[in-house]
């Protein structure tokens, strides 16, 4: 697959820059934001679109042709307000997925935060972030599109374990940002996860075999 990675240069998106690049299943695009974010990808040879997450469909669509699928795993992040969560987190996906579906994507993996399902388990002062991860997912869920929507608990920069726990429905936990990204990897052609949303965290059972148990 020729895969567009949404928010490239976040922390989980580098990863998955890293893995995809290196594999020989894969070919992979950078979505980033800003210019000087484009460089690091351009010098390592990579794909690189400079596309707004508040940008038009159209652009982020264009930004899409030539691909097969798209992860989307762009976030306004911690420093910003609200207002960003309600155009990044949740309009910022809801244009992707239309812009998927305006150049006949199919495959489309979304990363949301753990229990984002469930109402009555999102933390008081997230509110609005989960509100968002809620609503984008969704209308994932209401599309055409062959999605998964992972849902990772508390993320940490341990490194991997190469283990997980994959469920509808976890409590609580945590999950290295490493294993987090070849969970995603896997996912991209693991059919199990098709048509799917699950809870992420660390676990004991390997990351293909738990995408198969779920």
């Amino acid at each position: 697959m020729n895969v567009l990675v949404v928010g490239a240069n976040g922390q989980i998106g580098k990863q998955l820059i890293h893995l995809l690049s290196k594999s020989n299943e894969h070919t992979v695009k950078a979505m980033v934001r800003k210019e000087e974010q484009a460089e690091a990808f351009t010098r390592l040879g990579l794909e690189v679109s400079v596309t707004s997450l508040e940008d038009r469909v159209e652009d982020i669509a264009q930004a899409a042709r030539g691909c097969n699928a798209i992860i989307f795993t762009a976030g306004s992040g911690r420093n910003t307000g609200f207002d960003k969560t309600l155009l990044i987190d949740l309009d910022g996906a809801v244009k992707t997925v239309e812009a998927a579906e305006k150049v006949g994507i199919k495959r489309f993996i979304m990363v949301s935060a753990i229990q984002a399902h469930k109402r009555e388990s999102w933390n008081e002062k997230m509110m609005p972030y989960y509100t968002a991860k809620y609503y984008a997912d969704k209308i994932l869920e209401q599309s055409d599109l062959t999605y998964t929507i992972i849902r990772p608990g508390r993320l940490v920069n341990d490194p991997g374990i190469g283990k997980i726990t994959a469920a509808e429905n976890i409590k609580g936990g945590s999950i290295p940002r490493e294993d987090l990204a070849k969970t995603i990897v896997h996912a991209l052609t693991e059919e199990n996860t098709f048509y799917r949303s699950f809870d992420l965290t660390t676990g004991e059972v390997p990351i293909k075999d738990a995408l198969k148990l779920i």
